[in-house]
């Protein structure tokens, strides 16, 4: 990688352990919790590391994810410390444990928050493990409160929808309309080698079932869709171990740790694409 193809935006996969199964899901991270991190993630001093040298590398904007980054105890330090750092910060969450207090506590140093919500419709959501335990769901109702939750503290929305064979012909424009984000990311469902491609067969889509999804939501102007080839290869990663990863080739390539190392000499081992993170419209006004 040269400078020209650095990618200023990091996801922080910082937390293996989620409360939710959802059988499409790319960040299961099966190979690193057997035989790196037990626990599924770092011990917080280094996790804090792990921000203090992306912020000083150059990064811009971090966002946190897992897993469930919620049930990392000290998320709330990670967030204060980029922030500080001059970071624009950012979460992906399932809403499951999603509170007031969270919202109100971090209000001075969280900028966005990105729910992940995939189906309106229960039945969809248990077939697919958008469920915590497997097994309860979140309602339509709860997803419209945590809404109204995120923007009366001020904060920057953002809804995250995987489209499966079970989904693709469901119809969001009426509770896309009534919350309106301020990013509405659409994603054809990625299989991923060793991640996901024990339960994804049943909900993989071709290019034209994706493309029946976007057609029937044209009209929604903040909508960002990602089909396969657009993902990959377009994000710059860190996995709960600390290192960076990419999905170029449909299976995740791994650098060494970023505690351990210097970050110029781990990204010249990823095959990040710069190009296509800007057409992806992954450079917007943060």
């Amino acid at each position: 990688m040269t400078n020209k193809d650095f990618i200023p935006s990091v996801n922080f996969h910082l937390w293996e352990p989620c409360n939710m199964r959802c059988k499409f899901c790319f960040a299961t991270f099966k190979e690193m919790k057997q035989k790196i991190l037990p626990k599924g993630h770092l011990p917080e001093k280094d996790a804090i590391n792990v921000v203090s040298e992306l912020a000083k590398y150059g990064y811009k904007k971090i966002t946190f994810a897992g897993g469930e980054p919620l049930l990392c105890p000290w998320l709330p330090k990670l967030i204060k410390k980029a922030k500080e750092l001059g970071l624009t910060t950012m979460i992906v969450t399932n809403g499951s444990v999603l509170t007031e207090k969270f919202l109100n506590d971090n209000r001075l140093y969280l900028d966005w928050v990105t729910l992940s919500i995939d189906s309106l419709t229960d039945k969809t959501n248990l077939k697919t493990g958008r469920a915590i335990t497997g097994k309860k769901i979140i309602t339509e109702k709860r997803y419209k409160d945590l809404v109204d939750l995120i923007k009366k503290n001020g904060f920057g929305l953002k809804i995250n929808t995987v489209i499966t064979a079970f989904n693709y012909l469901e119809d969001f424009n009426q509770f896309i309309s009534f919350v309106k984000p301020s990013r509405w990311k659409v994603l054809q469902v990625l299989p991923i080698t060793g991640e996901n491609d024990n339960e994804i067969s049943s909900m993989m889509i071709t290019e034209k079932q994706f493309r029946v999804f976007l057609e029937n939501h044209k009209t929604q102007k903040n909508m960002i869709s990602e089909c396969n080839n657009a993902m990959k290869g377009s994000y710059a990663m860190i996995d709960p171990a600390g290192r960076f990863f990419d999905n170029s080739e449909g299976k995740y390539n791994y650098s060494e740790s970023i505690i351990n190392n210097p970050i110029d000499t781990l990204l010249k081992k990823m095959n990040y694409n710069k190009e296509k993170f800007l057409d992806r419209n992954g450079l917007y006004n943060w």
